[in-house]
């Protein structure tokens, strides 16, 4: 198990409020992680966002060049910034984006589906830290042996392809093997929400669906307006939209015609759907069941205000106990 060293402790230590702006497929954008760093929390996107290599390069560059501290913010670092990679066989630029991980040098890099042991190699070469998905605790113990430097424990009710497990359970039996960064997603929405994953032993709150209606997310306005719109109760988790199971908008699986009654397991994971059918991402939508705390959309900067207010209030709070 590696332990990470306390200069990466520091590096991504630097936020006002722990919490990582999780990245979310096909809703992230560059403008989002400049805007999360600026706010003084973790920013990140998934590299598939970019659709070609080529784009990519461009948003590495233009996320590098807003947040250089040395050119524009000298006398107060902004937040690490970070990138998602899909370490799955069918990830067909797996290599192409490894490279340009290694070109550019991202701060924070997350793994998901897969064995993130080459990407530790390449990113612990540069001082980078590497944090990987996990939804049960023989994933978690997988990548605590692989050399990671924090475990992402994606929780019941997280949006997208999320786990089912409960985080009071999921956080203490991971720490009885692992003493690296900890991370929890799932259902975290509000301040006091940060404080409750704190007390469980918790380094830091992931959070992803609080964010998709922010105004610089690439999510389309129906996408928004229908979170807006949404509670809990409008969250199915299901294994008929990827192959993998996750929380959906019912409404956007409705909107898109499929018949909620009668769902079934789509076969072949990542591989999308014939021509006419509805596409996960697309237009099948991810949220997790914490859909409820959106009211309207806003900026990062403002959400990120909201967040602060909450979780400094709620420490107060506990202080009277």
């Amino acid at each position: 198990m590696n332990m990470i060293e306390e200069k990466e402790k520091a590096h991504i230590g630097q936020t006002d409020i722990p919490v990582i702006m999780a990245p979310m497929f096909l809703v992230s954008s560059p403008q989002s992680v400049i805007e999360a760093c600026k706010a003084r929390i973790i920013g990140t996107f998934p590299l598939l966002n970019a659709r070609t290599s080529e784009e990519l390069e461009k948003w590495f560059e233009t996320i590098q060049k807003a947040l250089d501290p040395q050119r524009n913010h000298p006398s107060a670092p902004l937040s690490p910034w970070g990138v998602n990679l899909i370490v799955h066989k069918t990830n067909k630029r797996l290599d192409a984006d490894l490279e340009a991980i290694r070109k550019y040098e991202p701060p924070i890099v997350i793994t998901s589906l897969g064995n993130p042991q080459a990407v530790v190699e390449i990113v612990h070469q540069y001082g980078g830290v590497v944090l990987s998905d996990v939804i049960s605790i023989k994933h978690a113990q997988k990548a605590a042996k692989s050399g990671v430097d924090g475990l992402i424990l994606v929780c019941n009710g997280a949006g997208g392809h999320g786990g089912t497990l409960n985080p009071f359970a999921f956080v203490p039996e991971v720490r009885k093997f692992w003493k690296g960064l900890t991370i929890v997603a799932g259902c975290i929405s509000n301040g006091q929400d940060i404080v409750a994953v704190q007390a469980l032993g918790a380094d830091f709150a992931y959070m992803g669906t609080r964010f998709i209606a922010a105004e610089e997310t690439m999510a389309n306005d129906v996408y928004k307006e229908m979170l807006i719109e949404a509670t809990s109760e409008d969250i199915i988790y299901t294994d008929a939209i990827s192959g993998v199971n996750g929380n959906y908008l019912i409404p956007s699986i409705v909107n898109a015609g499929l018949n909620l009654e009668n769902l079934q397991k789509k076969s072949d994971f990542n591989t999308g759907w014939r021509e006419n059918e509805p596409k996960a991402w697309k237009n099948i939508w991810g949220a997790g069941q914490g859909v409820g705390e959106i009211m309207e959309i806003e900026p990062i900067g403002k959400i990120v205000e909201t967040l602060k207010e909450e979780y400094f209030q709620a420490l107060d709070q506990l202080k009277k106990f």
